[in-house]
């Protein structure tokens, strides 16, 4: 998305444009490995919030920096939460509350910080805008998907990939005729790559590791990519995040270190007395 190949695409185009090729090509990868697909209602509310999230992501990436994009995406749980309280009658644990209390600390420092950069408000105050958005449809995705965790997994990614390409294919035939916007050879085996391997091969080690590792491990491990996505940006473009997003991201982290941190469990509570020793169950 900060590659300087795809300079040539206008910022207000390019988020859409490339949200539908990695969407094409991501779905293209993962259609030969869905199993026992199968209709349900629930399958169009999900489709719809996916393709929300991916143009409104993809298109804050642009307008914004890496890391704000990618931080205040992962409010998602936030946004799960209170639809559950306010909705759905839910009362979340104290994990959550406090999750909830760090990723809202997290958004507030790098909302107050967009007031120091009045010259890059307009440009980046938009991005934050779509990056927040993008966390709600993010947490539309994580519900939908919850209520269709019986269904085959590559089924339900190929058809939100799908889903949100044919949705932006009318904006991209407009684009193409109306400005002569089609990608070059090199341009199309680099949008090829982004959808096959930074989306679709991914999901699908990511729901294979899932049969395998605890959910909090897969919850973990997850939170590399918040974390490494803004440092490949530095290393490969030199887009340095401000002081604010990363204290911004800190809190964010906390509230999911907080959230997914592994328990001990806790002794169960004895009558006998605290100087008295229990011999040892011989039978054990």
């Amino acid at each position: 998305m900060k590659a300087t190949l795809f300079h040539d695409w206008p910022e207000e185009q390019r988020g859409l444009l490339m949200a539908f090729w990695r969407a094409l090509f991501g779905g293209l990868v993962l259609l030969p490995t869905v199993r026992r697909p199968r209709w349900r209602p629930m399958l169009v509310p999900m489709a719809l919030s996916f393709a929300v999230m991916s143009a409104t992501y993809l298109s804050a990436v642009v307008f914004t920096t890496a890391a704000n994009a990618i931080w205040l995406q992962m409010t998602a749980p936030a946004w799960v939460m209170l639809v559950g309280v306010l909705f759905l009658g839910e009362r979340p644990a104290m994990a959550e509350r406090v999750q909830f209390a760090f990723g809202a600390a997290g958004v507030g420092v790098i909302l107050f910080s967009l007031q120091s950069a009045t010259a890059e408000l307009p440009r980046n105050g938009l991005g934050v805008a779509l990056a927040l958005f993008t966390g709600l449809a993010y947490a539309g995705v994580v519900m939908f998907l919850r209520r269709l965790r019986e269904e085959n997994a590559a089924w339900l990614i190929a058809l939100n990939l799908l889903t949100t390409a044919a949705l932006l294919l009318p904006y991209v035939v407009f684009v193409a005729v109306g400005y002569g916007r089609f990608p070059s050879l090199v341009q199309l085996c680099v949008l090829a790559a982004f959808g096959g391997l930074q989306i679709g091969v991914p999901y699908l080690l990511f729901a294979y590791g899932l049969k395998r590792v605890p959910s909090q491990e897969a919850a973990g491990l997850a939170l590399l990519e918040p974390i490494l996505t803004p440092l490949w940006v530095v290393l490969a473009w030199g887009e340095k995040p401000s002081s604010a997003t990363i204290v911004g991201a800190c809190l964010i982290l906390a509230g999911f270190v907080v959230r997914y941190l592994p328990r001990t469990p806790q002794p169960a509570e004895s009558n006998e007395p605290p100087d008295r020793i229990t011999p040892p169950d011989r039978g054990a």
